[in-house]
């Protein structure tokens, strides 16, 4: 017997198994078929309700897709599918002499097929249509996580680039949203990071790979429609008692047309071809592991970058003698009331020059850099250290956690202070985080170098050891978002932290928490290129939005943070590669510098826009930012805006890639 209950039973059923996942395939009186899908040790991660469903624009009643039949061979199930038709099913009944639905035949026929892969269950599907209609939607994979079985319980569930929800919290909560920006549950696909949808439980975790970027159907040249994911965690579309990972098409168009599953209806024209396919694949983890697991099948993909890097280099470098220079002044720009221009250049400037000795640009910049002595270096002043150190230490709570203070030494920006008069606090006094907790650690622990004074060690280790239960990084714009919201920059500097100690100090259990924060930047990036927007390898900040209202960071990408992460890793005496061989992290950090290339200034273009300094409008035509890099870049339209920043950090991330290779 099935533990689905809300289908009913016609008692067959078709089994693959392996040594890492079983599936049962049931009939309903109707026609085969939907499934439940074991982990090895028979745990029930989740339930298959059906093989699709078409809703009909004229009809009120959808059409699950099913079939009479069904054949196996080696792994793989097979069966010929029809949609359901509602004039065949009502004949004989009472129903038959008052309802009229207007099909005598199927709508939808073809195959559908299961194959079992290692931890993989592969679904293909090819549909073909035999009427000309219009359908509201077309559920291509409805997966009911935790039905039967845990019901809406969760370690974690991510939507990459989206949502990342842990224990009790909603997805497309408000707990970092506010509405209309909070609800996600069917988001504009170039707002998706990877094409994975994950939950996991108990170390278990159940995810859904698929294509965002290749068309499920297209007829003659109208329009193309491809995979569009529905990510409800728990499923409060439905009001279940589970999780919903589910597909469907049309995809999102238009901002405009988020968030509806019953979608503007489309065309679907006689004979048209309808082809999907997917992977359902169970491991051992978090929602992290399963992006892991995909990007190690996969691979990351290779950057786009429209510039080499030599190009780049001499691009930025040119800007540091042109329009970011000012006589008498030194290196940066006027924006507003932020004046950046600063007699110490950039470092990267003196290895440039020295490597291109004799050419007419570095020459220009040498006579510019000899004009500016350089800093001695001085000798750590040790008892300043310690009474540094003894003032981080007095932050630290008993149990090792540093704390949330928004009045005192957080109080960097008034965001927070804004938001919890005007709307609802970010954050309480006393909160803490991941980030408030690794930055001061890696500070003692510096301390520590400097001083020999143990004490300063252990007070970093406590607040390491605080943190190693924690799977989400949160924290890191902590003066301007909300403070547990999914963050980027925590993940990054909590990964330079816990690794630095490690490589530095021996402690092992660090450098696996290393590991993990560094994968869970995969979480904020995008590793596919929309057809429309130059997307690929572009970062989420966080997964939330500044003060409630001004920024939507899942709509937005911004980059300085996860090149500054790099630097920093570099400055620490590292590079990402050593610390994770299983992914190409040298390729990654390529990527992400590479593609910051797309941000960079130029007037011409004019596809930049202030957000709150119009005033910086006039010197951005006037060529004053051009090469700076913009602070956002709208996922969906492509176009940037907010502040400008150094394109130096490009230039040190460019060098980062380069040394290795």
């Amino acid at each position: 017997m099935p533990l689905y209950k809300r289908a009913s039973y016609a008692n067959e059923f078709a089994e693959l198994k392996n040594e890492h996942i079983t599936v049962k395939v049931f009939k309903r009186i109707s026609g085969w078929g939907f499934a439940e899908i074991y982990t090895s040790k028979g745990k029930l991660m989740g339930v298959l309700d059906n093989f699709g469903e078409l809703k009909l624009r004229d009809q009120d009643i959808p059409m699950r897709i099913e079939a009479d039949g069904i054949a196996k061979d080696g792994d793989t199930l097979s069966f010929e599918v029809r949609s359901a038709n509602a004039a065949e099913r009502l004949k004989n009944t009472s129903f038959e002499s008052w309802i009229g639905y207007p099909f005598k035949d199927s709508v939808l026929h073809g195959k559908y097929s299961l194959t079992l892969e290692n931890d993989r269950l592969r679904i293909k599907t090819e549909l073909y249509s035999d009427y000309n209609v219009y359908a509201e939607y077309l559920r291509l994979l409805w997966l009911y996580c935790g039905e039967a079985g845990y019901g809406t319980k969760k370690t974690d569930a991510l939507l990459p680039g989206v949502d990342w929800a842990v224990g009790d919290e909603w997805s497309s909560g408000t707990d970092f949203f506010k509405e209309p920006w909070a609800d996600r549950r069917i988001p504009h696909p170039n707002k998706v990071g990877s094409p994975v949808m994950a939950l996991s439980y108990e170390n278990d975790y159940i995810s859904v790979e698929y294509s965002l970027d290749e068309p499920v159907t297209r007829w003659f040249n109208y329009n193309e429609y491809y995979a569009q994911p529905v990510f409800a965690a728990p499923n409060f579309i439905e009001r279940q008692n589970n999780s919903l990972l589910g597909v469907m098409i049309p995809d999102v168009k238009t901002e405009d047309d988020e968030n509806k599953p019953f979608a503007k209806p489309f065309e679907i024209h006689k004979g048209q071809r309808i082809t999907f396919s997917a992977d359902i694949t169970l491991g051992k983890g978090t929602s992290v592991d399963a992006l892991t697991g995909y990007v190690k099948r996969r691979g990351l993909p290779d950057p786009k970058p429209v510039y080499t890097p030599d190009e780049a280099l001499t691009k930025i470098a040119n800007a540091y003698n042109t329009n970011l220079y000012h006589e008498g002044e030194g290196f940066g720009y006027v924006q507003g009331h932020i004046n950046s221009i600063s007699k110490n250049p950039p470092a990267f400037l003196y290895r440039y020059v020295k490597e291109h000795e004799g050419e007419p640009l570095a020459e220009a910049l040498k006579e510019k850099l000899g004009k500016i002595p350089e800093k001695p270096h001085g000798k750590p002043d040790v008892e300043a250290l310690k009474k540094r150190g003894d003032t981080v230490m007095s932050w630290q709570r008993e149990d090792g956690a540093f704390c949330f203070d928004p009045d005192g030494r957080h109080y960097a920006k008034d965001d927070f202070v804004v938001a919890r008069s005007f709307i609802d606090p970010m954050a309480q006094s006393g909160d803490t985080a991941l980030y408030l907790c690794t930055v001061p650690a890696l500070e003692l622990v510096k301390i520590y170098e400097a001083t020999n004074d143990k004490k300063y060690f252990d007070a970093a280790l406590k607040a390491f050891d605080f943190c190693m239960d924690m799977i989400r990084p949160e924290g890191g714009d902590y003066w301007e978002t909300p403070l547990h919201a999914p963050n980027l920059l925590a993940a990054g500097q909590a990964t330079n932290a816990f690794y630095y100690v490690y490589k530095n100090h021996g402690i092992e259990r660090y450098r696996e928490k290393a590991v993990f924060f560094l994968r869970s930047l995969l979480a904020f990036t995008h590793l596919r290129q929309p057809k429309n927007v130059p997307s690929l390898y572009n970062t989420k900040p966080c997964l939330c939005s500044s003060d409630w209202y001004f920024a939507n960071w899942v709509r937005d990408f911004v980059q300085w943070e996860v090149l500054r992460c790099i630097s920093e890793a570099r400055s620490l005496g590292f590079c990402w590669s050593e610390i994770d061989p299983e992914i190409d992290w040298l390729k990654y950090i390529e990527g992400v510098t590479t593609a910051a290339y797309n941000w960079m200034g130029d007037s011409k273009k004019y596809n930049w826009r202030p957000h709150n300094i119009p005033s910086s409008l006039d010197r951005y035509e006037n060529g004053e930012y051009d090469t700076c890099y913009s602070d956002t870049f709208n996922s969906v339209t492509g176009n940037t805006g907010g502040m400008f920043i150094h394109p130096s950090a490009i230039a040190d991330c460019i060098y980062c890639f380069k040394d290795k290779k």
